[in-house]
This record gives structure tokens, sequence and C-alpha cells, in this order.
């Protein structure tokens, strides 16, 4: 194979320290050379070769070894960037500051998270009344580096025990421990193999939770999970000894849930085979020996039990309602038809939460929130008062409280918990973070583009006051679009570092989210998929025409889905960006549901087996597929060595095929984390060398200085 080399080209600077900089020799770097294998699959006809299909191979020593190359490139180039060091510095004064979570109540104790600032996971503490609060659980003593994670806690009724989740290395396999919350003696055997489960209590009996047959030793990150089963737990008994529920043989579904109401009356059972849609089964559990009841009896639309007043179920659900309804229905006759609407559909989208007898509509009204809240009868009793245009989320709690929580955040707006009072709609600040960002000195606006198709668009773009719009500034450009997902305004302490030196932050809310609901989101999927990668190219074009930035200042950021979208939208349009952030992306197209729960996203992309038309799609679009000889921007390929959500073998794939094929002199490096998953669980260590990393490549890929004169 011919050996391509990368150069840190140098900065046109002016301070000694870069002055000092131009005068050092670069090191070249060549990239780690890679064979390739014979593979070849046919779909319809069509011969299409996967030369680095070994690479998905994660145990085998020479992907192993591939990994190690690849990582020392990417790590000797970073370590060449003169204010690397810096930004880290920054990044570390600015995440230095407590951080807490909304309380909860469970028997006697208020409960709530708090990181003391640089912690590596944040502790549970709690709390009687007002008394002095006390430390009940630090996820930072489950592992030396940091790197095991607390991913869930679920207390019983009456608050006695708890059971919590972990996740090692960030992996999506979970361990549950039980607890007595009184002295936190641990009762009984932890609970292994447990995958995308909470934990549903039965009294202080057991508690139900969903699993997977764990792959076979070897395989345990990129084997498939087909099957999903729900078992019931009962505390002091061996886990092989678990009562299967439901799932299984009989009734097999990729993804299945369980939750029990209030009153510990109904066990509400939600199952489904893809990402969007599901089957609803109820049981009562007051009549023993009761059968499970189907409520919904297909997967074309969402219904989940929210909450019940003896025998009347209050369901919430899109169904003939795409933007979603609330209904009731007396349990002994639960279906659709005798369904009466509470809280009817409206133009906005509705997600809701029940505290004190209450129920909250949360609604996306142009991608922000809007808060009304109802008593139980569907009568309208009060809009919710939002500091500003922003997010608000929370405002959940149990039906003998008077009072709940909700935080508050915006690009500009500091997650901040306000404590609501449920009688008089009285909001008071809770806990304010101490951040080192002062909002005033910035702006955070929403604009509507047109995207190719003539569809409107919004996008809030944020920045610092005074930033002259001469298309020289550094600009992110963040988006999902998929999965109905909707990106709503979320402060990050990460983009400090870009505001204060003069950048942009925009984020589109493309189609394929759930913003505008159901409609909006299937106008991203399959054979649509498309007009979300042509929504994101709009938005940069949008950028560049207004001179918020240029193409020479311009960064593309996605994760996951998101990476996907960067992936697809870098090998179509290659010239339109300086720079490009893949992370752990969905990258093979033709192959993603050959691993893990991937064949659960089809609902959103199809797969290359379903049809010619459905594979010609995905084959033209598939980033892996997609790259061509051409000059490709900057790209800083991220993954990471435990995610068993996206396997890393798509990054993997897609950053050596980019990197035999970049023409220009433009970097192409792939950073892979070790100890790491998905995203979830990372230590604060982690995240800020990854971000450091981030805006380090970045600047300086755009001659950008840091800090800024402007800073």
């Amino acid at each position: 194979m011919k050996k391509r080399f990368i150069a840190l080209a140098a900065l046109s600077l002016s301070s000694q320290a870069y002055a000092q900089y131009t005068q050092t020799a670069i090191k070249t770097l060549p990239y780690p050379q890679a064979k390739k294998v014979d593979t070849v699959n046919t779909y319809f006809g069509t011969k299409v070769p996967d030369p680095y299909r070994w690479l998905e191979n994660d145990q085998a020593a020479d992907t192993k070894a591939w990994v190690q190359a690849e990582n020392k490139v990417t790590q000797g180039y970073l370590a060449q960037i003169p204010y690397r060091d810096a930004i880290r510095k920054r990044l570390e004064t600015l995440w230095n500051y407590e951080k807490f979570g909304a309380p909860f109540k469970e028997g006697k104790y208020t409960y709530f998270t708090k990181n003391t600032g640089l912690q590596s996971q944040s502790a549970v503490y709690r709390q009687v009344g007002n008394g002095a609060p006390e430390l009940f659980l630090d996820p930072n003593t489950f592992s030396k580096d940091g790197t095991t994670s607390l991913a869930g806690i679920d207390f019983t009724k009456d608050g006695s025990m708890a059971a919590y989740l972990i996740s090692e290395g960030g992996s999506d396999w979970r361990k549950v421990i039980v607890l007595k919350a009184a002295d936190k003696a641990i009762v009984g055997d932890t609970l292994t193999d447990v995958k995308f489960s909470g934990i549903a209590w039965k009294g202080n009996d057991g508690f139900y939770y969903s699993s997977y047959d764990k792959p076979k030793v070897g395989s345990q990150l990129a084997g498939m999970t087909q099957h999903h089963k729900l078992y019931y737990h009962k505390l002091g008994t061996p886990q092989s000894t678990d009562k299967l529920i439901f799932g299984g043989e009989q009734t097999p579904r990729r993804y299945i849930n369980a939750s029990l109401t209030e009153d510990q009356r109904f066990l509400v059972i939600t199952a489904a085979n893809t990402t969007t849609g599901n089957e609803l089964y109820v049981q009562d559990l007051s009549k023993p020996g009761s059968a499970i009841t189907q409520v919904v009896d297909n997967f074309e639309s969402e219904a989940d039990v929210i909450d019940n007043v003896g025998s009347k179920l209050y369901i919430f659900t899109n169904l003939q309602a795409p933007n979603f309804r609330v209904v009731t229905v007396d349990a002994a006759n639960p279906k659709p038809a005798n369904w009466k609407d509470l809280i009817p559909e409206t133009k906005n989208v509705l997600s809701v939460s029940t505290v004190g007898g209450k129920i909250f509509a949360k609604y996306l009204k142009d991608a922000t929130s809007l808060v009304e809240q109802y008593d139980m009868t569907g009568k309208k009793e009060r809009t919710i008062q939002l500091p500003s245009v922003g997010s608000a989320s929370g405002f959940g709690g149990k039906k003998e409280e008077k009072e709940t929580y909700y935080t508050f955040t915006s690009y500009i707006y500091p997650p901040t918990i306000f404590k609501y009072d449920l009688a008089t709609g009285k909001s008071t600040v809770f806990k304010k973070p101490t951040v080192q960002f002062d909002p005033t000195k910035f702006e955070s606006k929403q604009v509507f583009y047109t995207s190719k198709d003539g569809t409107k668009v919004p996008m809030i773009i944020t920045y610092k006051k005074g930033v002259a719009m001469n298309g020289k500034n550094p600009t992110l450009l963040y988006a999902y679009g998929g999965f109905g997902v909707s990106v709503t305004p979320s402060f990050s302490t990460s983009n400090i570092v870009l505001l204060e030196n003069g950048g942009i932050y925009a984020v589109p809310n493309l189609r394929g989210g759930g913003e505008y609901g159901e409609n909006w989101h299937l106008a991203g999927t399959k054979l649509k998929k498309q007009n979300v990668f042509d929504d994101y190219i709009a938005a940069a074009e949008y950028l560049v025409k207004n001179n918020y930035t240029s193409k020479d200042y311009l960064a593309i950021s996605g994760g996951s889905n998101g990476g996907l979208l960067v992936g697809a939208t870098m090998t179509q349009h290659p010239e339109m960006f300086k720079v490009a952030f893949p992370a752990v992306g969905v990258m093979d197209m033709l192959r993603y549901n050959k691993f893990t729960a991937g064949a659960g996203w089809a609902y959103d992309y199809g797969t290359a087996e379903d049809s010619k038309e459905m594979f010609e799609y995905l084959y033209k679009y598939s980033p892996y597929h997609a790259i061509k000889p051409a000059s490709y921007p900057a790209t800083l390929v991220t993954t990471a060595d435990h995610d068993d959500r996206v396997v890393p073998a798509h990054s993997f794939k897609f950053g050596q095929r980019l990197q035999e094929s970049q023409q220009g002199t433009a970097p192409i490096l792939i950073r892979i984390e070790t100890k790491a998953g998905h995203g979830a669980g990372r230590s604060t260590a982690q995240v800020i060398s990854e971000q450091t990393d981030k805006w380090a490549f970045m600047f300086h890929n755009m001659g950008v200085k840091y800090p800024a004169a402007t800073n």
C-alpha cells in the first residue's frame, strides 16, 4: 500500500511563543499500513467489496495492533499543537464547580447527586428535611480510574431498599446491586448481564428487570442481542432461578421494559422490535393469577401508562396523534376503541410527567419548552413561567408531594434547579451553578432557513455579543437528525472555550428528529434519509451566506446517528467544510444490523436486505462505501473500545478508508478512547481530554489562535 503522510503545518502567528513554534521542525507522521482482504458481499446482483472487514473483530491481535498504531499517530499529532495544554487547563478551570442533580424523595430522605468539581463521577447524597447532607453512594469508589459509573438507581415504594446499576468501562451491560437504605448493607447477590433495563420494584419482595442472553465469550461487545426477556428477581434467591415473565421464544421482542404504577396495582409492559413504536400490556397485580392483558397489539405507534386512579389508566400515546396526547381508559376494557382524550393533541409536540396528583404537559414549541399544569380531570390550571426561552426538564414525583423540582437550561443559561410549588405555581431558585460564564455577554437566537426541497428548518445560533460577522469566525455546526430525538437548547461547559474565543455554535433541528412530532421524524427515515443530510447542508450554506463563517472556518460535529450525519455529509460535499468530527458513528449502512442491537434501528434506516431499492439507497450514502479519492476536510474520528451500542468497527473501517483516499493535505485521524463506551458514564478526565483534543484540532486546522486577542 502506498504510504501517505500528514504534516502539522505551521500557523501564521505573531506572538513569541507561536513564532518559536513556526521555527520548530515539525515531524511528519505516517499513517499505519493496513492490510486489505478480499471479502465481498453480493446484494441483489451487486458485488460490494469490504477490504477492511477484518477490523470488525475487536478481539483479534491485528485489530488491537492497528488501534494502538492509530492512537500513536493521533496523539503524536495532537501533542505538537502548542496551545493544547492551555485549552486543557482552561477546561479544567471551567469544569471545576459544584454540579447538582434535581432532588427526589424516597421514604424519609431527599436524595440528590453532586459533583464537587473535577470528580470522575457524581455521587449520591441524602438528607432528612433541612438536615445536613450525608454521602449515600459514591461511584468514585467503584474503580480506581473512575471508569465504572452509576447507570441508574430505583427505590422501593417505602424507600427502605434500593437497587442500583453500574456500567464498567462504558458498556451497555450492567450489574445490579441491592442495598438497605438505612445502613447501606448489601442484600443478596449481584445480578449480572443486565442490558437496556430499569428496575421495577414489587413491594419489598423483589423487582422486574430486562436482559438478553449474553453473546458468547469473545464477541461480547459486537455480538447481536436479539431477544429481550423480562424477569422477576425475588430477593434472597439466585439470579439463575429468576422467573421469566415476558419475552423469550413465545413472544420474541427486541426491547422489553416494565414499570409499576405508583400504587403497585398494575404491571405495565412495553414491547418493541425497533426503536419506534411499541405494544402495550398491563397486568392487574391486585388480582392473584391475573393474566397479562394486551392493550395495543401493534408496533405502529407508541403508548405507555403514566398513572392510574383506581382502575382508570392514564395513557400517553401518539396513536392517531403524531404530536402525542393523553387518554384515559378503564383497565377492564383497555383497547384503543375505548380511549377518551384527556389532553388532546395540539400543533406542539407533547411529553408528560406526574407529581402531586397533577399532570405536567411539556410541549416543544420550535424545539424550546412550554410547560402547562393540568389536574387529573384534564383541566388546565396554569402555564408555568420559565426563566427564558430554553429547555425545562423534571416536574416529576410522588402523588403526596406538594412541591417538585425542575431544571432549566439553554445554550447561554447554565443548568439551574428550581423548586416549584404545586398549589401556587411559584418557582424559586434551588441550586444555581457557579460556572465561570456571564450570560449577558453572549447571544443565542433562533433562525429559520430553507432546505433543498423548500422545507423550513429551525436553527439556534449562539455567539459572543459584538462578534463581527465577517465570515472568519470559527464555527461548530452540531446536529443529530434521527430516531425521533429532539435536540433542545442545553448548556455546555466545553463550548465556553469556543464562544469566548470568538467562535459560533450552531444547532439546526433536522428532519428525522422529533421536534415537530412523528411526521417530522418519518420525513428523515429510510428512503427519505437524504432529507436529513440536505437539511444539514442547507444549514451550513445559511451560515456561510449570512457571513457567520466561511468554509475555511466551518466544522461539523455529531455523535452516533449524528456521526452518520457527519460521515454522509462530508463524503457528499467534502469541499464545504474545513474540519469534521464524526463521533461513534454508524458508518457501514450495509452491515449495521449485524452487530449488538443494530437490527432495532431498521425502522429509521431500512436494511440492505429489505429490497433492491433500499440496498441501492443505503449503498449510495453509506459513509464507509461513499468514500472516493478526494480532498477531505481535516477529520478527527472518535470512538471507544467498549462501545457496544455502535461498535467501534464502524469508525475503524471508515477512518482507515478515509486515510487511504485522502488526496489533500488535511489530516485524517482516529481517536480511540479506552475503557469507555458510547458516551454515557465516562469519567470527567476522559471528557475533558476529548474536548481538549477537539478544540485543539479544530482551531489548529483553521489557523485560529488560542487564546484569541478578543478573549
